[in-house]
């Protein structure tokens, strides 16, 4: 029985996730493959580290060289994260004659267009379901079961570590800042925790999958992007008395042409079922035009989550390897002429709706003076909540009906130099249109 050859660049946490999937699940895997997946090569700088699953001394390396000439790996998973190196050994591996398979969402974010015109070029399979929503089933959805679909809009939560953050602000009233502690001693956020809580990460991700969704290159230098760190207790508290919950959205939409993509601090309506994924849960909503709405749901990073998406594509690749048909699929889903380079929707031609926070001292024809900056930049206040006096400033809380960012932007710079407001105002989107 002909055997597939799969060489593994990096043994860390979703490396032992590999390997772990490919050992415990060896039999089902042979089963619907028709042929065995094999471990040949691990390759990673560091092989003394303490692991929780074991390979055996002789399949070690510390020289990715080894992989990349053993004419006997067909298939190499790039598991080394970063940029420079993880696409130098991508690289390698393609000029080499082998498939790849990634789950390395900020190279494909900033390199993915040139790599995948290098694979298609070579004739071989750049794959990477592990790249966005971890142990989601996204990328498949969007490349193969939604095919037949106009996309018209994706939204949803795709990082793990700042919806734990948010989840356990909005549950126990903890402070962003003891919420990351406690995020970081879980192992759910890095030491470094910026790409998660600044929503790098999430624009990673979301330009991606706005890709494969709507037919375009990938474009992440286009992706209005904010995160999580402004966001204080009692905005969610707020947020709470108006019906919603604070989530870190990623949004796109094709919008006559337009192409919007956008990811933020987002205040949701509390009966919408994304207001309820809490911890580290990822969720997606998409809506097709054939088929409606549909939510996909679980965990978005992890050991066996990610193994197991690293693995379907080792599956799916060694499938077309077996059956001869490397590259079936393109890797964006639209074959690679058909892409279309449509316009970008900046954030400053979004309209949605706003929860604004003013902080203002407690004077007489504060609220009157505000609301008039509003009116006349043709921002329409749905709701307002004013609490308490104060002997110094006061929060002066609204929710607006839908209005244009560029005016909005356009009265909080008038207001935040009014001299009765006594701190920037604090800015979160409302998304209503969930459609």
């Amino acid at each position: 029985m002909k055997k597939i050859g799969v060489g593994l660049a990096g043994w860390g946490t979703v490396g032992c996730g590999v390997v772990r999937v490919l050992r415990e699940n060896a039999d089902v895997i042979e089963s619907r493959l028709g042929a065995p997946l094999e471990l040949r090569r691990v390759a990673d700088l560091d092989l003394l580290r303490e692991r929780p699953v074991s390979v055996p001394q002789e399949m070690l390396t510390t020289n990715i060289e080894d992989i990349l000439r053993d004419p006997q790996i067909q298939i190499v998973v790039e598991l080394i994260g970063g940029l420079n190196a993880a696409k130098t050994v991508i690289r390698s591996a393609l000029e080499n004659g082998k498939h790849v398979v990634t789950a390395n969402k900020a190279l494909l974010a900033h390199d993915g267009n040139e790599l995948f015109a290098l694979a298609r070029q070579k004739g071989l399979s750049l794959s990477y379901e592990a790249s966005v929503g971890g142990g989601i089933p996204l990328i498949k959805s969007l490349r193969e079961g939604l095919a037949a679909n106009r996309i018209t809009t994706i939204f949803g939560i795709l990082n793990g570590t700042a919806n734990y953050i948010l989840s356990r602000m909005t549950d126990e009233g903890l402070s962003f800042a003891d919420a990351l502690k406690e995020a970081q001693a879980l192992g759910y956020a890095e030491a470094d925790p910026t790409l998660d809580v600044e929503g790098i990460d999430t624009a990673h991700k979301l330009a991606i999958a706005s890709a494969i969704a709507f037919g375009v290159p990938i474009r992440f230098d286009l992706v209005h992007t904010e995160g999580i760190a402004g966001i204080d207790p009692i905005d969610i508290q707020f947020a709470d008395e108006f019906g919603y919950r604070v989530k870190l959205l990623a949004i796109a939409r094709n919008v006559d042409g337009r192409l919007e993509m956008r990811v933020h601090p987002t205040l949701i309506a509390k009966n919408h079922m994304l207001a309820g994924v809490k911890g580290a849960y990822n969720a997606v909503h998409i809506a097709g035009n054939a088929v409606g709405d549909v939510m996909l749901y679980g965990m978005g990073a992890g050991m066996m989550p990610t193994g197991s998406a690293v693995v379907s594509d080792l599956i799916d690749v060694a499938r077309d390897i077996l059956n001869g048909t490397p590259g079936r699929i393109p890797a964006l889903a639209f074959l690679p002429e058909r892409l279309q380079k449509i316009d970008n929707k900046p954030v400053l031609d979004v309209s949605t709706s706003y929860y604004f926070r003013f902080q203002a001292l407690d004077k007489p024809r504060v609220l009157s003076r505000i609301s008039g900056i509003l009116g006349r930049c043709g921002i329409s206040i749905a709701a307002v909540i004013q609490k308490g006096r104060h002997a110094d400033s006061v929060p002066i809380v609204m929710v607006t009906h839908d209005a244009l960012e560029r005016s909005v932007k356009e009265a909080l710079g008038e207001i935040d130099r009014l001299d009765f407001v006594t701190a920037p105002t604090t800015l979160i989107r409302i998304e209503n249109n969930t459609d």
